[in-house]
């Protein structure tokens, strides 16, 4: 047979009270840490009653000037004498009334003057501009100073250069263009050689040296 218990003795009856009194205490712990400002409260004390003891000094204010500029140089003044002589001044007079021997004759103009363009370059000349010493000179020029280029010669290339340029009137080169071209460097070699070239024979209009165009012909041609 179990024995009975005394119910004044039972300590379960109170564990739910108990545990509830000691969150409460705990919670109440917590909020009262989060919320303690004496330490705070103690130093601001502490700061002011230093503050009571601080002596405020009364600092003068200062303005900085700056120097003075220097002084400026001293100009130099040269008087002239008030008694200046002037050269006299000779009189001339012109004499408008013409006589008989300072009438100027008048000049009578047949026609209007011919106005020469410098810049006109002409493609057909009355006197087509020539190399000197002709055509028998210019192959003999070509024969002389025109290389064939080695890349050609590795690419077999063969053909004609066409190359335009204009002669001036005192013989001299300008505006070289390639109108046809084959490449390997065949083109260079031939532009090249009209710069080169001594000056031409200009062309002729009206018995007048004039500017005019030309278009050569350079073949490249494998032995």
């Amino acid at each position: 047979m179990e024995p009975k218990k005394n119910t004044k003795s039972d300590l379960r009856k109170w564990s739910g009270a108990l545990f509830n009194l000691g969150l409460t205490i705990s919670l109440a712990s917590v909020l009262v840490a989060f919320e303690w400002k004496a330490k705070d409260k103690l130093i601001m004390k502490d700061i002011a009653g230093i503050e009571d003891d601080w002596e405020i000094l009364d600092i003068p204010i200062t303005i900085h000037t700056p120097p003075p500029p220097p002084p400026p140089a001293p100009i130099e003044i040269n008087e002239l004498p008030d008694n200046i002589e002037i050269d006299e001044i000779k009189d001339f007079t012109i004499d408008l009334n013409t006589t008989e021997e300072t009438i100027i004759p008048e000049i009578e103009i047949s026609s209007a003057p011919v106005i020469e363009d410098v810049d006109k370059i002409v493609d057909f000349a009355e006197v087509q501009a020539m190399f000197k010493g002709g055509m028998d000179a210019w192959y003999a020029y070509l024969n002389k100073n025109l290389v064939y280029p080695s890349q050609a010669k590795r690419a077999n290339i063969e053909g004609m250069v066409v190359v335009r340029f204009v002669v001036n009137t005192d013989g001299s080169i300008q505006d070289i263009e390639l109108v046809r071209t084959i490449g390997g460097g065949c083109d260079e070699i031939a532009k090249k050689v009209i710069e080169n070239s001594p000056n031409w024979n200009p062309g002729k209009m009206g018995g007048k040296a004039v500017r005019s165009r030309m278009t050569m012909p350079i073949r490249f041609r494998l032995n």
